[in-house]
């Protein structure tokens, strides 16, 4: 694929996650993090959370999972990643991450792409988790 091509399929791309108690608990093994904000409900619920709060870094795997397997070629790898966290995601929150490029580079072939992920709640309006930016280059 020819990094044009590359840019005109990745203008804009939406995906959609679910923080499935899989995909919490693989998190949880992988990171080693019991933080009891993360895994104890009581005092979750006395810091004035809804419920546990899922691992933000949870947020960025979806990230890895858009530029991996969402993107239309292959032949690409992360340079930058950042992400601000505006409002904590709660076990079986479903999400729309939101992908439109900034701008690029045809001579380094790299590609930032700035992104939000809302929370899907069923009304017109999606309250915005979390925003953030990440640089690829087409290999």
């Amino acid at each position: 694929m020819s990094f044009e091509e590359f840019i005109e399929q990745s203008q804009h791309i939406e995906c959609l996650y679910k923080v499935t108690e899989e995909v919490y608990k693989a998190f949880q093994v992988v990171s080693g993090d019991m933080n009891p904000l993360h895994v104890n409900k009581e005092f979750a619920l006395s810091k004035g959370m809804q419920d546990r709060v899922m691992y933000g870094n949870i947020l960025n795997a979806f990230i890895s999972h858009f530029v991996g397997m969402r993107l239309p070629s292959p032949d690409v790898m992360i340079l930058s990643q950042d992400i601000n966290y505006h409002l904590p995601v709660y076990l079986n929150d479903e999400l729309l991450l939101d992908v439109k490029i900034e701008d690029y580079s045809d001579a380094v072939r790299v590609v930032n792409y700035k992104f939000m992920i809302y929370k899907l709640t069923g009304e017109d309006k999606k309250p915005k988790v979390a925003k953030g930016h990440v640089q690829i280059k087409m290999i």
